[in-house]
């Protein structure tokens, strides 16, 4: 067992020794997927070098080997969480699959019309949709349990919605959002007393907190491999055998039987009864080289860290004023959750990309938790074992800069530096003498991704909003997860469009995206290569999926205009 050291750490991580734009990558959206050591990466490639065949179903050398290797995994699992049985590991493509297949089968075996499901405020959507589809089927009713001021389940509130109905209670380990640990041991011993289902979605705990499953008592536990160091699309559902055996089938096909006939089919016993098809082999046992890797070092000196690197990040950020926490006290886990007076969530996290550090912004699959704080989104940091003191100072840096920038921006304008504002009065008035040439000609003479940010980002400042009045439904561009809008007028067939966004970033975008369309007939919208024209910007290649889906959303909806 190797002594934790952070720098050793990150040495075994090959991304974070990246650069982009010649300076070093942050990376804190460790909430959504971890890096990968190189270990990990080697296994993946190797086995598709030396060992690759299909398991269970050959007789040949190779497939021996594949299935060895694969069951393996199976064991390290088991050893990893301490089930008590092997066939209780069930593989599958990650925590949101296992969600789904326990909301179909286990759902089948114990709801009845007018049953209760509760879950809590705090979910993730895997762990609403899912039941929220199961319970459609099977006329059943959903509870949902509130939120301690600090963020926790309510174990009083929860306990008060129990009746004898209910038969399912899912909720999370540590909440995505809050990244604290929840009350689980009462929560399930609750369970216990009143003959409930107990599921928990560990997803978010694997990485940072040692799991027991035999020591919860929980009745089903899940997590994904790809946020405990390990390869995407591989999850792991442990679930008690009683239940496992009895639960139906969640898929039909190879593996999962034991005979099939036209007349009758017989399934396969655990755990293959749950994994029909062809797994993904490659990614199972690399995630043996992951669970190697956590396990060749201390747990408790690596929590340790993470705590010590929790309080200094949270200590640096509760200093300024602006930003204020989604819930009261720290998390517990290096997870932080907030926004910022006066900056969009999107705008903060499209600065902080532009100095090259990854956080995540926005509603983080949690929209019913978002409605039930009174927030629109928030920015959320996610730290690592593999995260410094340095970084932080880093993000605090750039966050102070960030929150010094409408000063900044005033006197750029006065001094006159740059700014495609300053060329054109009427740049950001939405009119026809902003064309899209001129943009590609402006946007031609600027250098790296830093600079064309703070050009979209003063764009954004100095655009011209829409009337409150016309920021209606109606005008809502769908598809784009900050809010935006789009109005047209039509004169001797050229349309004229106006738009407006609540964030900073998406009101530049707006403007650079009406220069191509203003002023133009509707054979001319629907003809322009709006790809081609992203591209001469420069701009697509840096745009987050959220905002690159944004902008198809808002170019969409043009077209859709000049198609009426």
């Amino acid at each position: 067992m190797h002594t934790f050291n952070v720098e050793q750490f990150r040495t075994q991580f090959p991304l974070l020794k990246n650069k982009l734009n010649h300076s070093d990558l942050i990376y804190f959206d460790n909430a959504a997927t971890t890096q990968k050591p190189q270990c990990v990466i080697d296994k993946y490639q190797t086995y598709y070098q030396e060992s690759n065949a299909n398991v269970h179903r050959a007789s040949h050398q190779l497939s021996a080997a594949s299935t060895a290797k694969f069951e393996k995994a199976r064991m390290s699992v088991k050893q990893f969480i301490n089930a008590q049985h092997l066939e209780e590991i069930i593989w599958t493509k990650g925590t949101t699959e296992s969600i789904n297949l326990l909301a179909n089968s286990l759902g089948d075996l114990v709801l009845d019309a007018g049953d209760e499901i509760i879950l809590t405020q705090s979910e993730h959507h895997a762990n609403i949709v899912p039941w929220q589809i199961v319970a459609e089927k099977k006329l059943a009713v959903i509870k949902v349990a509130p939120l301690t001021k600090t963020g926790l389940i309510d174990v009083q509130a929860l306990k008060s919605l129990i009746t004898p109905k209910t038969k399912i209670i899912s909720f999370a380990h540590i909440s995505n959002v809050i990244g604290k640990v929840n009350p689980i041991n009462s929560i399930v011993q609750l369970c216990k007393r009143h003959n409930i289902v107990s599921i928990i979605d560990g997803a978010q705990a694997i990485a940072h907190e040692k799991v027991d499953v035999q020591a919860l008592e929980c009745d089903f536990y899940l997590f994904s491999a790809h946020k405990m160091y390990g390869p995407t699309g591989v999850g792991v559902l442990y679930g008690k055998r009683e239940y496992l055996n009895k639960m139906p089938p969640y898929q039909g096909g190879g593996e999962m039987i034991a005979k099939v006939s036209f007349a009758q089919t017989s399934y396969n016993v655990l755990p293959f009864k749950f994994e029909a098809g062809t797994p993904n082999i490659a990614g199972i046992v690399a995630f043996v080289s992951a669970i190697d890797f956590i396990t060749n070092f201390d747990i408790n000196e690596i929590i340790a860290y993470e705590n010590k690197l929790l309080s200094y990040c949270y200590e640096k950020l509760q200093a300024i004023k602006a930003i204020s926490f989604l819930v009261e006290e720290a998390p517990s886990i290096p997870l932080f959750s907030f926004v910022i007076e006066n900056n969009h969530n999107h705008d903060v996290a499209s600065f902080l990309d532009a100095h090259n550090i990854a956080i995540r912004a926005g509603h983080h699959c949690a929209m019913p938790l978002m409605e039930y704080l009174q927030v629109n989104g928030c920015i959320r940091v996610a730290l690592s074992a593999y995260n410094t003191f340095d970084e932080v100072d880093q993000l605090i840096k750039v966050l102070s800069q960030l929150l010094s920038q409408e000063e900044n921006s005033k006197a750029m304008n006065t001094t006159n530096t740059s700014s495609l504002s300053q060329d054109k009065t009427s740049v950001v008035d939405n009119k026809t003498d902003i064309d899209d040439q001129w943009v590609i000609n402006k946007f031609s003479n600027l250098k790296g991704w830093d600079s064309r940010h703070r050009e979209i980002m003063m764009l954004g400042k100095n655009h011209i909003r829409l009337e409150r009045d016309l920021l209606t439904h109606d005008n809502l561009i769908e598809g784009c997860e900050s809010k935006a809008w789009i109005t047209f007028s039509k004169s001797n067939d050229i349309f004229q469009f106006q738009g407006d966004s609540d964030a900073k970033v998406i009101r530049g975008l707006l403007t650079i995206t009406l220069a191509a369309y203003n002023g133009q007939t509707a054979e001319d919208i629907l003809s322009f290569d709006i790809d081609t024209y992203f591209t001469k910007l420069g701009l697509i290649q840096h745009l987050s999926p959220s905002r690159a889906n944004g902008l198809l959303a808002i170019v969409n909806r043009i077209k859709e205009i000049a198609e009426q």
